[in-house]
């Protein structure tokens, strides 16, 4: 069974039923059976055409579901609009379907978290912990956004910027996450950017490629995490740094700063340093200060204190972190590392430890784990 065939083909059959005159959240219910169905039929008996299969099953499936709705006669009529059978249409309308799921009758999160149930293919437990919150909360905010645009007609496209928020959760899954979504959120970037002249989407861009050029280095051949400071930066892949810094140095010449800009920033600080030592570590932090005076974020504090750290000492990095939440994730893990710069293996031994028990991915886990045992290792010798 291929699901990476499935989760690709699932934005456009979405699409196609939604441009039927499907509402919304009935035509993500008939996809979803139409997946079930598929996972169940597919594995004996293939389909010439998968995406017409889908089409064809997951429209039959809402009309079943209309039939039961008090609007029978209505919705019945949408049954001559049946496709005659053939290849469904190659059309890519997934971007297009990530502005419609920006329903100006959503608000901007709960927009975020349907479009990344019902076209991203996260589940709702990936996307609680992208927004730091527990799955049922998630849950919940979900349901709410379908109901909400149940009987809506999708004709009316949201605003870029929930639509940027978007793309950037489901990169960022796809960077660090167990669903590789990374190069399918820069495909559709590398789309709204040819389309839309506006300096965040460029920022976005530029701050998807700086990142996912560094991404051969991230991990060893075991698949264990490398840390930023001990990755060979011969792996870095050196045409996307060279694109993204241009496009954000295009972006930043307009002078309409913002967030993703002001990450690209900091991301390019990092890729331009030829050793980790060399890192310019004081402008990072300048730009940290930029980022919270446009979205006053805890990660974003979080990630200024370990730059702080690095550009002021260990005590300084403490000092930034301790006014911060410390059930903030990977809070522990930083508090970790600061203590172990500033030389107090014991304590920083117990954090990692401690860290590596809430870790929210086993190979966090397992880098964590990893650390605790050498900063042992190191105190018994």
């Amino acid at each position: 069974m291929d699901e990476a065939l499935l989760r690709n083909l699932t934005p456009s059959v979405l699409a196609l039923l939604v441009r039927r005159g499907a509402d919304f959240a009935a035509a993500e219910d008939a996809v979803q059976d139409a997946l079930v169905e598929a996972v169940r039929v597919w594995p004996a008996d293939p389909p010439r055409d998968p995406k017409g299969w889908l089409v064809t099953v997951a429209w039959r499936k809402f009309l079943d579901q209309s039939r039961a709705d008090t609007a029978r006669r209505r919705r019945e009529d949408r049954a001559g609009e049946e496709p005659a059978p053939g290849p469904a249409p190659a059309v890519d309308d997934t971007l297009r379907l990530y502005f419609l799921c920006a329903h100006p009758s959503l608000t901007p999160s709960s927009a975020v978290a349907l479009t990344l149930r019902a076209v991203g293919g996260l589940t709702t437990r990936q996307i609680a912990r992208a927004y730091l919150v527990p799955e049922a909360t998630m849950a919940q905010r979900v349901s709410r956004a379908k109901r909400t645009v149940s009987g809506v007609r999708f004709d009316r496209p949201g605003d870029v910027a929930t639509v940027l928020r978007v793309l950037y959760l489901v990169f960022n899954e796809g960077y660090s996450g167990d669903v590789d979504l990374a190069a399918e959120a820069i495909r559709l970037t590398r789309q709204l950017a040819a389309g839309t002249d506006h300096p965040e989407v460029a920022g976005l861009l530029a701050l998807m490629l700086l990142h996912h050029a560094r991404r051969a280095g991230r991990t060893a051949p075991d698949g264990s995490l490398v840390p930023l400071a001990e990755q060979d930066r011969g792996r870095w892949d050196t045409r996307l740094i060279a694109e993204g810094v241009a496009i954000l140095q295009a972006a930043l010449a307009r002078d309409r700063l913002g967030e993703f800009q002001a990450q690209a920033a900091i991301a390019a600080l990092h890729a331009d340093a030829p050793t980790a030592e060399e890192t310019d570590w004081a402008q990072i932090v300048e730009w940290y200060d930029e980022l919270l005076c446009l979205t006053d974020n805890p990660v974003v504090r979080l990630n200024r204190a370990v730059a702080v750290g690095e550009a002021d000492g260990p005590r300084a990095g403490l000092t930034a972190l301790a006014e911060l939440d410390g059930s903030l994730p990977r809070h522990t893990a930083v508090a970790a590392y600061l203590h172990e710069r500033d030389g107090d293996l014991e304590t920083a031994a117990r954090l990692y430890a401690e860290a590596a028990h809430h870790a929210p991915t086993l190979a966090e886990r397992d880098h964590l784990t990893r650390q605790a045992a050498r900063l042992n290792a190191r105190r018994r010798h």
